[in-house]
């Protein structure tokens, strides 16, 4: 769990960064906002598409292997960002490279190479320290890039970041020398087939439901990364409260993750899901109805981050409990890939809205009904109570 936390906190810290680097970039290169929201929307979309991908390999394979590829890849994407003078090669770097490596050593293959190891009643608080180790990578990453920014310019802390990345190498070591055995079992043949076990979840009812729900997590986690240094920009503050509100909202994930991981196993996921994402309706709506001071922005921050991506363990618990963890990696990294095709449309989006509007208006307004319906989609999933179950690892 700690190796596990460990290098989330590692990939998801430069991937929840990168808002902080589009005014550098935009200026640095003269793409334009909406060519960079283009870039960071397909590295959106790919960081998703990588999850389901890497996770078969890993569940057939096992993990190892496929977090020194990711972070080969994420580190040369990184490191390659700062020759770009197109769009076309910040798609490549940003895009795809840096992109798919972060997916590879991401929420699939690392929740999935630690459920195995546990039993049932411990998978939900597994997943939540796991995903609070990403939270803290964004809390402590996006100050030290903006002051790095700020002091050495934003090649600097690109490179910076690249560098860094490398350190997932030794700790996915540690992770998979207590996988081993888990990885054997796993290889291990088994009643159901991969491609079998897929065609039946994408019948399932309740897994298209959690696959609705996380397009609106996507949706609103993309636009909110990509777009909130903007948003804290129009309103007259700052990069240092976009750096401080970024932080915050990994800071209070933390709590958010936890606390998420403890109630799954107490009450129903769905539940928690449900209340998750109707509380981002209202946070969103007291937002736009508050006067835009940095306090605003902090409270704004603190109220989301506690939901941010508490959304992870919950949803791949219910994958868990749904059909076991023999393909976890690949069923859950299904749900990461809906889950970022919402985060293409909200990193996208967002940039025609303020090319065109002069603002975020009526993206806001988009957020908050996806995050209703979401909240509503959530409840017909068809959930064991907590002690039983609907599948068997």
């Amino acid at each position: 769990m700690v190796s596990a936390a460990a290098i989330l906190m590692i990939t998801m810290g430069a991937r929840q960064s990168v808002g902080l680097f589009v005014n550098p970039l935009d200026s640095a290169t003269g793409l334009g906002i909406v060519s960079i929201s283009f870039a960071l929307a397909i590295g959106q979309f790919m960081w998703g598409l990588a999850q389901p991908i890497f996770g078969a390999i890993a569940d057939k394979k096992g993990s190892y292997h496929v977090l020194v590829f990711g972070t080969l890849l994420l580190a040369a994407g990184l490191a390659l960002t700062p020759l770009v003078q197109s769009e076309w090669a910040l798609i490549l770097t940003m895009g795809i490279l840096s992109a798919a490596g972060a997916g590879a050593g991401s929420f699939s293959v690392l929740i999935g190479a630690t459920s195995g190891q546990l039993p049932l009643e411990k998978r939900a608080f597994a997943g939540g320290f796991i995903n609070a180790g990403g939270s803290l990578g964004q809390f402590v990453f996006a100050p030290l890039l903006q002051a790095i920014i700020s002091i050495f310019g934003w090649v600097a802390a690109m490179l910076t970041m690249a560098a860094t990345t490398l350190l997932t190498i030794p700790l996915a070591s540690v992770l998979c020398r207590g996988s081993a055995s888990s990885n054997a079992a796993a290889s291990q043949p088994s009643s159901v087939g991969l491609y079998q076990q897929v065609c039946q979840a994408l019948r399932n009812p309740s897994y298209l439901c959690l696959h609705a729900g996380f397009f609106t997590c996507g949706f609103h986690v993309a636009f909110l990364v990509t777009h909130l240094p903007g948003e804290v920009s129009l309103c007259g503050h700052s990069a240092s409260v976009s750096a401080a509100s970024l932080a915050l909202i990994g800071l209070f994930n933390i709590g958010g993750s936890l606390a998420a991981g403890a109630l799954g196993t107490r009450y129903r996921m769905k539940y928690i899901l449900a209340v998750m994402y109707g509380s981002r309706a209202i946070v969103i709506a007291m937002y736009l109805l508050a006067p835009k001071t940095p306090l605003t922005f902090y409270i704004f921050a603190a109220s989301l981050g506690f939901t941010w991506l508490a959304t992870v363990p919950p949803t791949a618990g219910l994958v868990g409990k749904l059909f076991g963890t023999r393909y976890l990696a690949t069923l859950f990294g299904l749900t990461l890939l809906t889950h970022q095709i919402g985060g293409f449309l909200g990193a996208w989006l967002g940039g025609l809205a303020v090319a065109h509007d002069g603002n975020y208006q009526w993206m806001w307004y988009a957020d908050m009904l996806l995050a209703s319906v979401a909240a509503l989609v959530n409840l017909p999933i068809k959930e064991a109570k907590v002690g039983e179950k609907l599948a068997t690892a």
